[in-house]
């Protein structure tokens, strides 16, 4: 499966200035998270590595349990996943999921970005067939085999594994991904993960260049600033 996947989901972070943006988008999936099963993370197992990707990624601790107090309170915002998908510029590939309190809102907000840098925005379903949905574990080990084997002792479906420079990356189907870290830390031991996240991987890539990758980059700014973006994936390369 090897691909720079981490180069094809855009980063919310290039700046000082957009960590509001990360503290928003991770208070925001905590919220739902909790309040879809509950604010204990033992009992919520979704929860617990969503609190530890959002320490890894320097949320405040004030934000995290500002969200979950907020969860626990039962009132507040009801949030409802939303995903598109459609061409960006150049042609490439582009997959949006949003958390929204007004869907109508928030698909014309997306729509908008589209429109605006010459892209198009498809159906549902008409670009999401070239990506594979996978969980991503990556984490410092040199041996390869030894990870396998504690994987398959636990019946996980492994898509794919990686090893290079000290680094193993496992690729699971999403419905493995609990079993796949319960699986790690009974066969291996306590793992901190570098990488611990679902995402869609492109299948292939489109390469953009010229006028098109400066609308391509625009089209990514104005994702960015929408509150209601949570991801961005794309097949661009450039």
């Amino acid at each position: 499966m090897g691909r720079a996947y981490q180069n094809r989901k855009v980063s919310m972070a290039k700046t000082s200035d957009a960590k509001a943006k990360v503290y928003s988008k991770y208070g925001r999936e905590l919220y739902v998270c909790a309040k879809a099963g509950g604010i204990d993370p033992d009992g919520n197992l979704a929860l617990r590595g969503l609190i530890d990707r959002a320490k890894k990624a320097q949320v405040p601790a004030h934000v995290i349990e500002k969200a979950l107090d907020k969860a626990k309170g039962g009132g507040g915002e009801e949030f409802t996943p939303a995903r598109y998908e459609g061409f960006g510029p150049g042609g490439c590939l582009v997959i949006v999921d949003c958390l929204t309190d007004n869907p109508n809102r928030t698909f014309n907000d997306v729509r908008q970005c589209f429109t605006k840098t010459k892209a198009k925005i498809g159906i549902q379903g008409a670009v999401s067939h070239m990506f594979d949905h996978a969980a991503i574990l990556a984490f410092k080990h040199d041996d390869e085999d030894t990870v396998l084997e504690a994987l398959l002792a636990a019946d996980v479906d492994v898509s794919d594994i990686e090893s290079e420079e000290g680094k193993v990356t496992v690729f699971t189907p999403p419905a493995d991904y609990f079993k796949a870290k319960q699986a790690l830390a009974d066969g291996i031991g306590a793992v901190d993960f570098d990488v611990d996240e679902i995402q869609f991987l492109p299948k292939s890539s489109t390469a953009i260049s010229g006028d098109d990758l400066v609308l391509f980059e625009k089209f990514l700014d104005m994702l960015n600033e929408l509150d209601d973006v949570q991801n961005i994936y794309h097949d661009a390369e450039y």
